[in-house]
């Protein structure tokens, strides 16, 4: 029997490394002669990387849904036409399996969920907080961290936004009222003025690090999901994850998705196998075992309502499931990462004092249109 090896690409976190480090092994065991090699690269890296590059040398990627509308330009993935892609469907926390699907294909199957929640030090703090008012008040007491490192502070406008009952536009035309965006962008300041200047260095991994070892704060109102972190003894200090603290009236609605999905190179010399090995890695008996036992964040909601793979983290996908289910999913034309980034700069300009709250919002709203080219 000839030796077949694939090559997987991740990113570097323990959440995004050993979850598919964990089913590659199994796979293997289960299919005599084939290896599953999994290389990985830093979380910016991951963020900014267009999948055409991956798709030259890897068979399969773990890749962000945003650059969804350039990879189907440029034809570098193959579809999920599989009958479980269903299954799969009915089984999506919130909107994380439809980020994949564009242009009337599946174009990778979510193995991960993440939508901005707010984390807390329950050691200090004994609840989350429930309103954006009670954020802005533990911020000027110096209890409060922020991660603003591009693109996080475009995410922060982008859930606020949405949280308003406004969500930012998807299509071309306006990406906002601007009586919205001034309302959102003075909130962010507001807090952003606040909170210690070094925020505007912190992507979440380094605010949930700054939060466990820190001696005064004790929320982070907006930041990634990271589960991993909610787990007895993963730092030094105990952080427990809940629903964001509402800026609009309808509760912790509108958060900007992000998560992870598995996707499988146009170019890779075994598509069936592959193929295989995706839907096994989304699939739920692997997400809720495997998947979650190796410090895996689960895409599957059959995971996520698993009472043992809560208990693991200390009930962070039961706190923060309804801010999951009603998040907001992000542009994903094919110009859409070059807005991201730019868009991103934009905001951390106006929030420096750099440039006015109206010149940003007329920049931030020129530069979508010009994203559809």
């Amino acid at each position: 029997m000839t030796a077949i090896t694939l090559k997987g690409m991740t990113w570097s976190d323990p959440r995004g490394y050993d979850p598919v480090v964990a089913a590659a092994r199994d796979f293997a065991a289960r299919h005599p002669g084939v290896t599953i090699a999994w290389d990985k690269r830093s979380l910016q890296g991951f963020e900014t990387t267009p999948v055409d590059e991956l798709a030259t040398t890897y068979d399969l990627m773990v890749i962000d849904h945003p650059h969804v509308g350039a990879i189907v330009a440029e034809d570098c993935l193959l579809p999920f036409d599989a009958p479980e892609v269903a299954r799969l469907a009915s089984e999506t926390v919130g909107k994380s399996h439809a980020s994949y699907y564009y242009a009337g294909r599946q174009w990778a199957l979510a193995i991960d969920t993440a939508a901005q929640v707010q984390a807390i030090r329950p050691d200090r703090r004994p609840a989350p907080a429930t309103r954006f008012a009670e954020v802005l008040e533990a911020a000027r007491a110096g209890r409060v961290l922020w991660p603003l490192r591009p693109p996080h502070v475009l995410m922060s406008f982008f859930t606020l936004a949405a949280n308003l009952g406004t969500p930012c536009a998807v299509l071309p035309g306006p990406l906002l009222p601007g009586a919205v965006g001034a309302q959102v962008l003075a909130a962010m300041q507001a807090l952003a003025d606040a909170v210690d200047p070094a925020c505007h260095g912190m992507d979440p991994i380094a605010a949930l690090d700054a939060l466990a070892d820190s001696a005064r704060h004790d929320l982070i109102p907006l930041t990634y999901l990271y589960a991993t972190y909610a787990r007895d003894g993963y730092r030094a200090a105990p952080i427990r994850f809940h629903d964001i603290a509402a800026l609009g009236q309808s509760g912790p609605l509108g958060s900007a998705l992000g998560g992870t999905g598995i996707a499988v190179s146009a170019r890779t010399r075994h598509p069936d196998l592959a193929m295989r090995f995706a839907l096994e890695l989304a699939g739920a008996a692997m997400q809720r075992g495997l998947y979650a036992q190796n410090n895996g964040q689960p895409g599957n909601a059959l995971a996520w309502g698993d009472a043992a793979v809560n208990a693991a983290v200390n009930g962070a996908y039961h706190q923060t499931r309804m801010t999951h289910e009603a998040a907001w999913l992000r542009p994903r034309h094919a110009g859409y990462m070059g807005f991201q980034e730019e868009g991103s700069a934009i905001l951390a300009d106006a929030l420096r004092g750099k440039t006015t709250h109206a010149a940003a919002l007329i920049a931030l709203d020129h530069r979508f249109q010009e994203s559809f080219g």
